[in-house]
């Protein structure tokens, strides 16, 4: 076991005082003038860079590491002498200064996995992911007690578990009375604020197999409040001890660890997790210069699957993403991309989601069917071993700054659907329960998977008849695609052929013209990063010219409306995408043009009024075309009008419809507008076999 350190030999308060007042870098002295700035933030910390300090006295440097406790409370004291220096004033205001320490060297950065007892009473750092979040609390750290008896107040410090009290009343003592009892003076103690939240391994880091290591952090004073669930952090701290509180007296002692943290560092959004070094980055710009960079970046999209150009021409633009942007009025406007796949079974669409969340810079695979709404939104949940209530993050808020799959997107729960929405447009997820209300960013790209309704996709119906999802969901996306298997000789030669030489090791031709997929992740986190690209005047107009053709075919009232300004917007996402994937800084007419070929695809194949061969988006925004719209308001008329045949009165429901079939209308679809009306509530059944309208 080590010798306690003696703090009188080493004097490490004297020696940090040293460090403060002359430590100097090509900007003068460095922490005098941290120092200063702390009197102007009313700041009661001063953040240390732990290189300088190695540079300046590696010994105190090593000795803060391996008696952290000590060490940074003696640190604290030499902040406030070198204060009552600089602002005598202030120093006397504040009762403790407290130093905390950014930057360990990577060998003091110990993954949570491998967490272990030599790293007890020890200062290192950890990293990963926020998902629960204790409201802040108070913790008592000197308590007042006054005695019953004599009056008399005594400050107990509070230290370890359970509340201290004084064993004697020393005023009582001398007047030799032996016992003494206390009350607690809560309004003259002493409070820190104290909140607890739990750090998980980030998704992407986490071994195949394995469920996800946590670690409790407990944050005081003015750390409280800087982290909230979903974000990425970097906690330097002292990893410290606790007492299972099941602990039996038939079994060994045994403790569990949590960490007092120091210094805590959230990770912006644009600081993706993953690592460029200057090598990579020539390497990346290097790429950027080819002709065909777009070509050969689609072609890495799962190219172990056959065919689907189009589908990964999206993938690649959604991973690319465009550029949010916050107008002075503060309205935001989303910069991610989503994209549904809607198809058969055995189409790839899984295949295509998991390649897609393993290139992503920051990907999560989840599925519809094995989450709910809190598992993929956020949650308050309550802890069994001490009671409290915790914000929990749910996957959506984990993907924030990146990309969620959500495999079987149409087998959620339709409660749960509508926790999607928010976070799909406004791209934050609000919660309130249990006291808990907050507001969580969820700003991730959605690439979804849904299987039609019917087993198969039925080309005959529309998009909304064929997936069962409500319409408010389908027209937030910015891409929808139709992936039907439909037997042809030719095409299904080429694709078996091409599995089959994928079984064989055969597969040369496939990955001759790609990039490997770490590079890829590597260019794509790099595009995310640095470049946000603006729009041309030349794609401005290409942009407004096909708007405006698109909506110049509406003008008719007897034509359906082909296009919003909500796929305007997706327009300049996936143009701003596309040129992101060759780090233009410009978005080009070519740019446009590719969005606006990607559009024209999904408007053909989804928007389509399968009736009438028109394009009518109103199938995607509102779940019916202007054709069928337009029949179920002659059902409508004809209602109107035999009531007023008949005084007002209630009319008998097969009379309404032996006069619709008349007009050429099928008997099923009278039958199920006036199930429809009667639900809304816009038909009444007075009497059985009769309908009545509330409103004439």
């Amino acid at each position: 076991m080590e010798a306690p350190i003696s703090l009188e030999k080493v004097d490490p308060r004297s020696r940090f005082v040293d460090f403060l007042k002359t430590f100097e870098d090509e900007n003068g002295y460095k922490y005098r003038k941290r120092i200063s700035q702390m009197v102007l933030d009313k700041s009661i910390s001063l953040v240390i860079d732990f290189e300088d300090l190695l540079a300046f006295d590696e010994e105190l440097a090593n000795l803060l590491i391996d008696n952290p406790t000590p060490i940074l409370e003696e640190a604290g004291k030499a902040i406030k002498d070198v204060m009552r220096v600089e602002n005598a004033e202030y120093a006397n205001s504040v009762e403790r200064f407290i130093a905390r320490i950014r930057g360990l060297p990577e060998n003091l950065r110990i993954p949570l996995r491998k967490l272990r007892a030599i790293h007890i009473n020890k200062l290192i750092s950890v990293e990963g992911i926020v998902t629960r979040m204790t409201p802040v609390k108070q913790q008592l750290v000197v308590a007042r007690f006054k005695c019953r008896g004599c009056g008399e107040e005594i400050e107990e410090p509070q230290t370890g578990r359970g509340l201290k009290t004084p064993v004697v009343c020393p005023v009582c003592q001398a007047e030799g009375k032996k016992r003494s009892s206390f009350e607690l003076v809560l309004e003259r103690s002493k409070y820190v604020d104290w909140q607890k939240f739990v750090l998980q391994e980030k998704p992407e880091e986490l071994p195949p197999g394995q469920l996800p290591r946590s670690l409790e952090i407990i944050l005081k004073e003015d750390l409280v409040d800087v982290v909230r669930p979903g974000d990425r952090v970097t906690v330097t701290g002292v990893l410290a001890i606790s007492e299972d509180k099941a602990l039996r007296r038939d079994q060994p002692p045994i403790f569990y660890t949590y960490m007092n943290a120091n210094y805590v560092e959230v990770a912006s959004k644009e600081n993706i997790d993953v690592e460029i070094t200057p090598e990579d980055e020539l390497k990346i710009l290097e790429l950027a210069k080819r002709k065909d960079i777009r070509e050969l970046i689609v072609n890495s999209i799962a190219p172990s699957i056959y065919g689907y150009k189009e589908i990964k021409k999206a993938v690649a633009l959604l991973l690319f993403g465009g550029v949010p942007k916050i107008y002075p009025d503060g309205v935001r406007v989303r910069g991610d991309i989503h994209v549904l796949l809607v198809g058969d079974p055995g189409t790839a669409k899984s295949q295509i989601l998991r390649y897609a969340s393993s290139i992503a810079p920051r990907g999560i695979y989840t599925t519809g069917k094995g989450s709910t709404a809190a598992g993929l939104t956020a949650a308050v949940i309550r802890e069994k071993r001490t009671g409290d209530f915790y914000l929990e993050a749910g996957a959506l808020v984990l993907a924030d700054g990146g990309v969620a799959c959500i495999d079987e997107f149409d087998k959620m729960d339709p409660r749960d659907r509508v926790s999607i929405h928010e976070a799909m447009e406004q791209q934050t997820i609000s919660i309130a329960k249990a006291g808990i209300v907050a507001t969580l960013n969820a700003r991730a790209s959605i690439l979804a998977a849904a299987n039609p309704a019917f087993g198969r996709y039925i080309l005959e119906r529309s998009v909304v008849e064929n997936i069962d999802l409500p319409v408010t969901i389908l027209s937030r996306f910015d891409l929808i695609f139709v992936i039907t298997d439909r037997p042809d000789k030719e095409e299904d030669r080429k694709l078996a052929e091409y599995v089959l030489d994928f079984h064989r090791y055969k597969y040369v031709d496939a990955f001759e013209n790609t990039i490997p997929p770490d590079v890829l992740k590597k260019y794509i986190a790099y595009a995310r990063q640095h470049v946000k690209p603006r729009l041309s005047e030349e794609a401005k107009k290409k942009l407004v010219d096909f708007y405006v053709d698109m909506r110049s075919r509406s003008e008719d009232p007897s034509n359906p409306i082909t296009i919003t300004p909500r796929q305007l917007e997706a327009l300049v996402r996936l143009a701003e995408a596309h040129a992101k994937m060759a780090l233009s800084s410009i978005v080009t007419a070519e740019d446009a043009e590719a969005a606006i070929e990607l559009m024209l695809h999904m408007l053909r194949k989804v928007g389509m009024d399968v009736k009438t061969k028109a394009i009518d988006i109103d199938i995607i925004m509102t779940g019916q075309p202007k054709s069928k719209r337009d029949k179920i308001l002659k059902i409508i008329d004809i209602i109107t009008d035999m009531i007023k045949e008949n005084n007002n009165e209630p009319v008998k429901k097969e009379d309404v419809i032996q006069r619709a079939i008349t007009l050429g209308f099928e008997r099923h679809f009278v039958e199920k507008v006036i199930e429809k009306l009667q639900d809304s509530g816009e038909l009444l059944e007075p009497k059985p076999g009769y309908i009545l309208k509330t409103i004439l």
